[in-house]
């Protein structure tokens, strides 16, 4: 292991234990993945929602070799306490990591870093190193996992015998999920090698793991198994650090030449496709303790199929079976389930997708003009309040170049627009803010925005909230280049930020996430100053349905506000000036419908044009106060 590692505070919710199952589900996964990764990196406390929990929990709390430690809420150092839990900080820090998919990516970031030659760690991050970045919002795979699974399972397992009966619809959901086709990046290749094994009436040698392996896990007896053995055969060769069945040689003619549209679909072997993931250790704690309970209860699982079958697969990846005994998991053995009689298995193809239903018409054709028409008859246009200060400039030339946009890797035309959004808002916030004010710059990106409101505003406090690391480690590199002691950096999707505020800013959140930035301020009842982007990835989330405001919901359907959103992206400079002028009324418009959503909870909103409109195509900007 690499010495002088910087050593970092990890913080778990504890609320109750059953059985061999801490609660929250998202602790004991956490636990379950340090121990997968035998991951000693971290100092972890234990943060109970109760005040019943002494020191004799940790002693008999079955933690394996994790040494853990109690510590109140009130005891968290000030940025964890705004965030919900799991989270990360470095001792004595003020960058904080929160959020399960955040928090379980960064272990095994650092466990691979500390040990490069755990490389089977690192690939628990999947194909590009994806697996679970997307937000919950935005993505329904992270959504699933990350938060309907853990909360459908908490709820399975504290229900009353009556209420559960029933297979949660979060776990059906899963089910149907891995019965969908896999898709890969080489999915054609593959295709055509499983084409020409069956052809061949192949049956392929399968690694499986004795339930006696060795310490290093390596595999101890080859059996054969029949189809779908190319996919058993990539995922347990890749598992097992062997060479990937033979792809060199070239296919017959015959296979070459089948249409891509007739080649056979590849099956799940885990739970995003070929490969073991991180979406699986996510999965594989939740599962167990929900079959563990159901065959309890003497539930009839034969509805469960698939997700049975991926429970005992997982079981036999090099490094599951020590991990869960760490956590004190006892495998469940169901061969009966494996082969249920048909007559017992469900259609999933009847199990709704809220989200696919809704939006499935997204692909629209046709232009705006109808639906902008639709609007004006009823006395709607887009509305723009005058700019309260549109001569106002920061003076770029006396401050510090770590306080400019052009510190980054950005040309000098750029930074000059990047400058000029900058005065907008921060001449809003300006004008709203207080001493001793919290402000929030949402979608903080590299910190254009909040490092700027934290240099010129030394009174107040000002938190950086931003999904993507790279971005954020950026932006503390200025930050601290800046000596700023007034400044807090929070990794995280937005939902996972619960402190109060003031006032909240973005500089162009993109689609949804403007939505999701309003909504939070509102609940906090905090001024914003927000600027949108990419209309045209708005569309009906779980929380989000559109159009939002009650005059908007009267006059268009979800489709007719969609076609606004999709022409409201076509503001770019070197679209014809007719075009472009359509596109900003296009997000005038949609921009109403938000701005008139907010003052339906008691905000007043002013939609702004910000000076000079040439800063940027996507120059609209709400300054909203309660």
């Amino acid at each position: 292991m690499k010495d002088s590692v910087t050593e970092e505070y990890l913080y778990l919710g504890f609320s109750h234990k059953y059985e061999d199952c801490i609660f929250p589900l998202h602790t004991s996964i956490s636990l379950f993945l340090l121990s997968y990764c035998d991951c000693k990196l971290f100092k972890i406390f234990l943060v109970p929602t109760g005040e019943d929990v002494g020191d004799q929990f940790v002693t008999q709390n079955h933690l394996g070799n994790l040494e853990v430690h109690l510590i109140s809420r009130c005891q968290l150092p000030a940025v964890v306490q705004s965030c919900c839990l799991p989270a990360v900080v470095v001792k004595d820090g003020n960058f904080c990591r929160a959020g399960l998919s955040v928090v379980l990516r960064h272990i095994i970031q650092k466990t691979y870093e500390a040990e490069p030659s755990k490389k089977d760690v690192l690939e628990l991050l999947g194909f590009k190193k994806t697996c679970l970045k997307a937000c919950a919002e935005v993505s329904q795979w992270t959504r699933l996992c990350e938060i309907s699974i853990p909360l459908a399972v908490e709820g399975f397992l504290t229900a009353s015998p009556e209420q559960c009966r029933t297979i949660p619809p979060d776990i059906l959901q899963l089910e149907r999920k891995l019965a969908e086709p896999v898709r890969v990046h080489n999915d054609d290749k593959i295709r055509r090698q499983k084409l020409q094994q069956q052809k061949a009436g192949a049956v392929a040698t399968v690694p499986v793991l004795s339930k006696e392996t060795t310490e290093e896990g390596k595999i101890v007896e080859m059996h054969e198994h029949p189809l779908p053995s190319l996919e058993l055969s990539l995922a347990f060769s890749k598992l097992l650090v062997q060479e990937v069945p033979d792809a060199v040689n070239r296919e017959p003619a015959n296979i070459r030449r089948t249409k891509t549209s007739d080649l056979p679909l590849l099956e799940h072997v885990f739970a995003e496709g070929l490969y073991f993931t991180l979406a699986d250790i996510v999965l594989f704690p939740c599962i167990h303790h929900f079959l563990v309970f159901s065959k309890k209860q003497g539930k009839n699982l034969g509805n469960l199929p698939l997700i049975t079958c991926w429970y005992q697969r997982v079981q036999v990846v090099p490094g599951v079976k020590e991990a869960a005994a760490k956590c004190n998991m006892e495998f469940l053995q169901l061969p009966e389930l494996i082969s249920a009689p048909e007559e017992q298995l469900q259609d999933f193809s009847s199990v709704p997708d809220q989200l696919e239903e809704e939006n499935e018409e997204s692909n629209f054709i046709g232009g705006p003009r109808p639906t902008m028409t639709k609007l004006m008859e009823n006395g709607i246009e887009a509305k723009f309040s005058p700019h309260p200060c549109p001569d106002w400039t920061l003076e770029w030339t006396s401050l510090p170049s770590a306080v400019s946009p052009g510190e980054g890797k950005m040309s000098r035309d750029r930074a000059l627009r990047k400058q000029q959004q900058l005065n907008n808002l921060v001449a809003a916030v300006t004008k709203l803010a207080k001493p001793g004010d919290v402000i929030v710059d949402f979608c903080s990106g590299g910190g254009h925005v909040g490092i700027v409101l934290a240099h010129m505003m030394p009174m107040c406090q000002v938190v950086l909230i931003e999904n993507k690391e790279l971005s954020l480690i950026r932006a503390k590199d200025r930050s601290d280049e800046l000596g700023l002691n007034n400044i807090w950096f929070v990794q995280a999707n937005l939902d996972y930020f619960n402190g109060t505020f003031n006032i909240g800013v973005a500089l162009h959140a993109c689609g949804v996430a403007t939505d999701m930035v309003i909504e939070h301020c509102i609940k906090a009842r905090a001024a914003f100053v927000i600027s949108p982007c990419c209309y045209g990835f708005i569309q009906n989330t779980v929380k989000f349905k559109y159009p939002q405001s009650h005059q908007f919901k009267e006059i268009l359907s979800y489709k007719e506000h969609m076609i606004l959103c999709r022409f409201a992206d076509q503001t770019a400079a070197q679209l014809p000036p007719e075009r472009r002028l359509i596109g900003k009324q296009c997000m005038g418009l949609v921009d109403l419908d938000r701005a008139w959503a907010a003052e339906e909870r008691n905000y007043s909103v002013q939609v702004i044009s910000m000076e000079p409109e040439s800063c940027s195509p996507k120059n609209n900007m709400f300054v909203g106060i309660p």
